[in-house]
């Protein structure tokens, strides 16, 4: 059985999601891994207490299939758009069994509980999250692109 929980509450996968992330997102991912994951991991446990911040991760039987999250900024492009849906992320061994939907109904609930009305996300990935009701605004100048979800 598959449950979702908030990352703060699963202390013990916080070291397994920084390294994931940084494996998935990080530039240049050769110079300095190791200090860059320590960061990471420090980072992610400072912002956890804080009200517009949020990791919600997914778990089975106490293994980590993914994680998703709310940041206060997420687009430089966009500073005065807040809050972001950001880092949804399956283990590969896990995708195409609908977690993605688990994990996107996850956030979009915590959104609604924290009283937002909407929440933005930027990608690269085409046609992909229309179908949870993400709304395309535009284009983004370093190719990505801009979407809203209305909550």
């Amino acid at each position: 059985m598959v449950e979702v929980y908030n990352l703060l509450n699963k202390l013990e996968f916080l070291e397994e999601v920084a390294i994931l992330e940084y494996e998935e997102w990080a530039d240049n991912k050769e110079k300095d891994k190791e200090n860059r994951i320590v960061k990471k991991i420090e980072k992610i446990k400072s912002n956890l207490k804080n009200d517009d911040f949020c990791k919600l991760i997914l778990l089975s039987n106490d293994r980590l299939i993914g994680f998703i999250s709310i940041f206060p900024n997420d687009c430089d492009e966009c500073i005065n758009l807040t809050p972001w849906y950001a880092t949804m992320y399956v283990k590969k061994e896990y995708r195409g069994n609908g977690y993605s939907k688990i994990l996107n109904n996850a956030i979009l609930e915590e959104s609604r509980r924290r009283n937002y009305k909407e929440i933005f996300l930027k990608t690269d990935l085409n046609n992909y999250y229309e179908k949870f009701g993400a709304k395309f605004i535009k284009n983004l100048n370093n190719g990505e692109k801009l979407y809203k979800f209305e909550l």
